[in-house]
């Protein structure tokens, strides 16, 4: 029971579901053209934001099959590719990305132990905090696409 309980609440804190839009649904409808859009005074686009999203999750896999995966020695590091995708086929690319990041991350969390220790931290600290990562960024995107009157995504979202 303990276990169902911990792994519940991790997939609930990577997805976002239960505490607002689901992370794989705040990209959802959004057009190519404007993921690649940075209104004055935002730092990052859509586009760019969903590729930080999910090299962190790709780092954090990595992490928990017990690799040792580089971190960057700058946050540029972390953010790859251009301000905009080139086309249609590479904004569907980088969204499938994130959803099989978030769904290799949640396999790995029903799979281990979360309170074994991998180095300073244990798995369940590790998705805790790819959880929070992309809960923080998620809800820059909402608001970005609130900006660009993108919002809500096909899905309804939760506007209250």
């Amino acid at each position: 029971m303990k276990d169902e309980v911990l792994h519940r609440a991790v997939r609930h804190a990577l997805s976002g579901e239960g505490a607002h839009v689901e992370v794989k649904e705040v990209f959802a409808g959004l057009d190519w053209k404007r993921a690649g859009v940075r209104p004055t005074g935002v730092a990052h686009s859509a586009f760019e934001t969903l590729n930080h999203i999910s090299f962190w999750q790709d780092w954090a896999v990595r992490w928990l099959d017990g690799k040792d995966p580089a971190t960057p020695q700058h946050a540029a590091g972390s953010w790859p590719g251009g301000q905009a995708p080139a086309s249609a086929a590479v904004w569907r690319r980088a969204v499938t990305r994130l959803g099989k990041g978030l769904r290799d991350l949640e396999t790995r969390a029903r799979k281990t132990d979360l309170l074994t220790g991998v180095g300073a931290k244990t798995r369940l600290e590790m998705l805790h905090t790819i959880g929070s990562h992309n809960s923080y960024h998620a809800g820059q995107v909402v608001q970005l696409r609130q900006m660009l009157g993108s919002w809500p995504p096909p899905s309804g979202g939760l506007t209250w």
